[in-house]
């Protein structure tokens, strides 16, 4: 199973951002951090967690950098007779947080990939964005990632925003591949409700030919892609467990769990997380929403849909789309060929 820890404190909250962080809640640290803990006891027992179980571990957010490691050290202490040998344990990072000491505290805890918040290193659309931090704070973080030990590195690139030419992504890859990362993520901007980008949806300007030529320049600098948004020369554990359709236990303030058929959702509010960290709503799903699921992921990514997930209907179309080349199938699985396509193979697949 996987685990998914969700820090929900921000240094600042990012124009296009819809996640659940807050700035202005860092006096409830050390408390949050404790109800980490209450929460992540109950659900070992109720994931019937045994001995290297967990297989992989990611720190999201908000910011798990605005959390001093010492923080950390409790949950790590309760979670290591649970964990597989060869674990990859990621955390989410802030070029301007990451300092070397966090940085370093973090990898003495056991955490042995960081994924870097870089969105650009073009100081103009970091503004833009919001961000915290410029360029140069990006590359140092990095840098200094590498310098302690971390093997595994990855960073974020945000494309489709109102300002981007061919110059400007060209550039942000050049940088980016001038580091020493080995892991890619590139998201293009959406505009969500809630959000100060919501009043201007004209930030948001994707180009069909851009986002191609962008996918085929990560390609070509030996970054193959393994979902819509992810390329490496590595490829995430826990990225492809959400992706297999794993169970994952979902432990934080608005985070998400699931195991077999159900998914559980905590409290989003901190406060009241921070009285009662076992307040968790369940969802029932049932067949038809995992199948959906199952496809939606399986078509956005490597992992494939497995043809006997499939009924009579779903079949014969899914052999258009393989007489259309627009999928292949290798050991009873269809694969997707070209990911920006997965929504609409997947809606038509299910119509």
């Amino acid at each position: 199973m996987l685990l998914y820890i969700h820090i929900p404190f921000c240094d600042s909250k990012c124009s296009y951002c819809a996640f659940n962080s807050y700035v202005d809640k860092f006096h409830l640290k050390e408390q949050y951090m404790t109800a980490l803990l209450t929460q992540l006891q109950h659900e070992l027992k109720k994931f019937h967690a045994t001995t290297r179980s967990i297989e992989s571990i990611f720190i999201g957010g908000g910011t798990p950098s605005t959390v001093a490691p010492t923080l950390y050290q409790p949950i790590f202490t309760l979670l290591q007779p649970y964990l597989q040998l060869d674990i990859e344990i990621s955390s989410e990072a802030n070029p301007n947080s990451a300092t070397y000491e966090w940085l370093e505290g973090m990898f003495h805890l056991g955490v042995n990939r960081i994924s870097f918040g870089t969105q650009s290193f073009n100081d103009t659309k970091l503004k833009l964005l919001n961000r915290a931090h410029n360029s140069s704070d990006a590359k140092n973080a990095i840098i200094r990632a590498k310098e302690i030990g971390f093997k595994n590195i990855s960073l974020d690139l945000i494309y489709a925003t109102i300002n981007d030419t061919k110059e400007l992504l060209k550039s942000d890859l050049d940088i980016a591949f001038s580091l020493p990362i080995n892991h890619l993520s590139a998201y293009a901007l959406t505009i969500e409700e809630g959000t100060p980008f919501e009043s201007k949806p004209h930030m948001n300007s994707e180009k069909l030919s851009l986002t191609s030529w962008m996918f085929e320049s990560i390609e070509k600098n030996g970054f193959s892609q393994y979902e819509i948004s992810n390329f490496g020369s590595y490829q995430s554990t826990h990225n492809l467990g959400y992706w297999q359709y794993k169970d994952y236990i979902g432990i934080g303030s608005g985070a998400v769990g699931k195991l077999g058929m159900q998914r559980f959702y905590p409290t989003s509010i901190i406060e009241d997380y921070i009285k009662n960290p076992l307040d968790i709503n369940t969802e029932i799903l049932n067949e038809e929403d995992k199948k959906i699921e199952q496809i939606f992921l399986g078509f956005r990514s490597c992992v494939g849909v497995d043809i006997n997930i499939l009924n009579t209907e779903e079949l014969q179309r899914a052999e258009i789309l393989l007489q259309e080349e627009k999928l292949i199938k290798k050991n009873n699985f269809l694969y997707n060929l070209d990911y920006l396509l997965a929504d609409e193979i997947t809606l038509y697949l299910s119509s």
